[in-house]
């Protein structure tokens, strides 16, 4: 007993099904295109604090320092002697600017209120995307390898009726043809494992490029699972959701407002500007050009400073004429997307209403193809059935069985992504499909 034991807690942890959240947790460390959206967002959030910047006020500090070396080299009638000296040059100034009208500052500050609004939905459509991402690897490399275990069986099945045909034709009871349809069979069978060993190493290729791990295992979907019907059960409902909150309308939204502001600023190009300024400053002299005595010099300013743009060579009204183009086409761009959103809540919507009652026609299709299994293998034993009804009906036999498996995945897929067209897929979908896998 105690060496039984120790030979369970000798047993490697990795030889246990991983499933789809530790899958996605692993996916959300590794993967690179979401860390780059991650950035992306830090970056985004910083518009704010530059836009409001420029309706602060500025302040700014230089300073200075020369030297400066005179020689005189007088010439005619009345030569002098040559004369020369060196004198310094130090000055620091201090300045300051408040804007006090400058309407294009304001318009900026709001565009980058919504440079924010875009990245934030950016960065939301990224995470749903690692999800939907996720769990098609995921799923995918389930579907191959289950498809691979049911031509592994199919192909034992096979051999099996290849052996039974084998044996009725060396005691006459059947004739060579049966043998040469249950090899053909076989051989197809063969070329099918092939086929289906390099899905499941290509699938398992795509999850690691995800997760950067390699799993031995996944959980599977339990075969007794009941997926349920979208909640709220009716596409117009999902149509508007995604026409409201989809993430790419939420980012077209914000880019929208982005080119109507920028119209705005370009318009505000013609508009005068009026700024608060101020500046001290203190300048050092041992000497100059015309005279050898030192001084030192204070001098401070403050006043307003206007100024009012009257020819720019046509460049702002150019630059107001290319915002207004820019703007029409960031609205048919919103129009696109609200149109794409709602197309693709539609198409996922009916996957899913089709894909449960599909799922429900394949369960009742895999018991009549059980019994119908059944029924010719009897027959063959007693001689009213042929190999090949056998053949035929373990083939539709293991069709059914993938062709509901696949059915099981496709739905799980397509609720996914009629979540995410409304901008409503979270990590907690995610735990609800978990529980509906293996432990």
């Amino acid at each position: 007993m105690r060496a039984l034991l120790l030979c369970l807690l000798l047993v490697p942890l990795s030889a246990a099904a991983e499933d789809l959240q530790q899958v996605y947790r692993d996916a959300k460390s590794y993967d690179a295109q979401y860390g780059s959206a991650r950035f992306a967002l830090q970056a985004g959030l910083e518009k704010l604090p530059q836009g409001r910047s420029l309706l602060l006020p500025s302040l700014n500090a230089t300073a200075g320092t020369s030297t400066n070396h005179l020689a005189l080299h007088p010439y005619g009638p009345t030569p002098v002697p040559e004369a020369g000296r060196t004198f310094y040059n130090r000055n620091y100034v201090v300045s300051f600017s408040q804007p006090v009208y400058r309407p294009q500052n304001w318009l900026q500050y709001d565009q980058a209120e919504q440079q924010v609004r875009q990245a934030e939905a950016v960065f939301g459509q990224a995470a749903q995307d690692l999800i939907v991402r996720t769990a098609q690897a995921y799923f995918d490399l389930l579907a191959a390898q289950d498809n691979l275990e049911l031509v592994r069986a199919q192909k034992v099945a096979i051999a099996e009726q290849l052996a039974q045909a084998k044996r009725n034709f060396e005691v006459g009871t059947a004739t060579i043809t049966d043998t040469h349809e249950a090899q053909s069979r076989y051989d197809l069978a063969a070329a099918q494992e092939i086929v289906a060993q390099n899905a499941v190493d290509t699938q398992f290729r795509q999850l690691q490029q995800i997760t950067g791990k390699e799993y031995k295992r996944l959980a599977p979907v339990r075969a007794d699972v009941k997926l349920p019907p979208p909640n709220p059960n009716s596409m117009q409902s999902w149509v508007d959701l995604a026409e409201k909150q989809g993430y790419p309308v939420m980012i077209q939204e914000a880019a929208a407002q982005i080119a109507s502001l920028q119209t705005k600023v370009a318009r505000a190009g013609h508009y005068p500007t009026l700024d608060l300024v101020a500046t001290y400053g203190q300048t050092e002299q041992t000497g100059s050009t015309t005279t050898a005595n030192s001084a030192l010099v204070n001098l401070g300013t403050f006043g307003l400073q206007f100024a009012v743009p009257l020819y720019a060579g046509g460049g702002i009204s150019s630059r107001e004429r290319e915002a207004a183009a820019n703007n029409e086409k960031a609205r048919q761009d919103l129009d696109n997307a609200r149109r794409s959103s709602a197309l693709a809540a539609q198409q996922s919507y009916l996957l899913v209403i089709n894909g449960i009652a599909t799922i429900g026609a394949l369960e009742q299709a895999l018991v009549s193809s059980q019994s119908a299994l059944d029924s010719n293998k009897l027959g063959y034993e007693v001689g009213v059935r042929i190999n090949i009804d056998v053949l035929n009906a373990q083939q539709q036999l293991f069709s059914t069985r993938r062709d509901l498996l696949t059915a099981r995945y496709g739905t799980i897929m397509n609720h996914f992504k009629l979540k995410a067209a409304a901008g409503t897929l979270r990590e907690e979908d995610l735990e609800s499909v978990n529980r509906a896998l293996e432990p």
